[in-house]
């Protein structure tokens, strides 16, 4: 197979979306729940967990599944080919990573990230091909930069969906972004054709999700370059911007009529030592093409699974707390515009 194979991160034609749910019936609320989680690995401890990938992800899969679309940045070159890229850590696994993900109800991923092609182009090739293949629609990257930069599309009781995802992960960045002619990823730092992708997927959808790959590993506030971009992509159209990356929770709030959630952290995660077990599941409910409430679903990550679990308790109150104060350094005001 050839990266030419990546539909599932073309835009339907009009009127064919990719993923439908049923029209509310008059005894069916209206609403709509979407539900965000952070980087996702299968490597070191979370590998074994492709054994059955159909529980992969465990009992957190049951919140995941509850809304009608949910989305995590897939964080590995799914492949068994290519060559490493000079940089420190390289992930890579089988094809079954898209089925386990399937499984735990999750209906797109980015792989607009800093691992994507860490086995090179013949890595990303197979990663691509294999979303394909298990029919999961995988946003961020492609043959090119018009596959690279084109958004999942998908309608739900009357409102179309659009699903985009970037990184702004400044290692190799020139070297792995998609050009005209190159397979690549989408990158924060080609600007114009970032907001070109934007305001594009804004005149074809009601609501268009922006997950950005961003943020400084380890540091609780989002930098300058982050918050510059999350500007960018509100005054573009986006409905709402979610990132990764800093392996930790980050805070979120409002710039304009646009919901900005810096950083979800580690979900699924493979090592036991990076800043963080806290994590959590956003939920964000949307009446028609407004966002009418997000929360974060408290969960922490299990030192000897790697996998998320929900938290309750002394645990739930400390994170939740935790969170509200980061809201503190996003520079986000803590309602939307009138």
């Amino acid at each position: 197979m050839t990266l030419a194979a990546c539909d599932p991160a073309r835009t339907p034609p009009a009127g064919a979306p990719t993923h439908s749910v049923p029209a509310a019936s008059p005894a069916q609320p209206a609403e709509i729940t979407l539900a965000f989680a952070g980087d996702v690995h299968f490597a070191d401890r979370t590998a074994g967990l492709l054994g059955d990938p159909r529980t992969a992800f465990g009992s957190i899969s049951s919140v995941l599944s509850a809304a009608d679309l949910a989305m995590v940045n897939l964080e590995t070159a799914v492949t068994t080919r290519g060559t490493p890229e000079p940089k420190a850590f390289h992930f890579r696994a089988p094809a079954s990573s898209y089925d386990a993900v399937k499984a735990a109800g999750i209906d797109v991923v980015t792989i607009a990230n800093n691992h994507a092609l860490d086995y090179g182009r013949t890595g990303l090739t197979d990663t691509v091909d294999a979303a394909r293949a298990a029919g999961m629609p995988a946003v961020g990257a492609g043959p090119d930069a018009a596959a690279a930069y084109t958004p999942w599309i998908t309608e739900v009781r009357g409102t179309r969906i659009a699903f985009l995802g970037f990184s702004q992960i400044a290692e190799l960045w020139s070297e792995w972004k998609a050009t005209d002619s190159r397979p690549g990823i989408a990158m924060t730092r080609d600007l114009p054709r970032a907001v070109a992708a934007v305001r594009a997927a804004r005149r074809q959808a009601d609501v268009v999700v922006v997950y950005v790959h961003w943020g400084t590993e380890g540091e609780a506030c989002p930098p300058a370059e982050a918050r510059t971009f999350a500007g960018e992509m509100a005054k573009a159209g986006a409905t709402l911007v979610v990132g990764t990356h800093a392996h930790r929770l980050l805070g979120d709030g409002w710039l304009g009529r646009t919901f900005v959630q810096y950083g979800l952290g580690n979900f699924l995660w493979w090592r036991d030592d990076a800043y963080s077990n806290d994590t959590g599941v956003l939920r964000v409910t949307l009446d028609g093409s407004s966002i009418t409430k997000t929360e974060l679903l408290p969960a922490t990550i299990s030192r000897r699974t790697g996998r998320p679990e929900l938290a309750d308790g002394d645990d739930a109150a400390r994170i939740r707390q935790e969170y509200a104060d980061l809201h503190a350094c996003t520079g986000l005001a803590a309602r939307p515009d009138a």
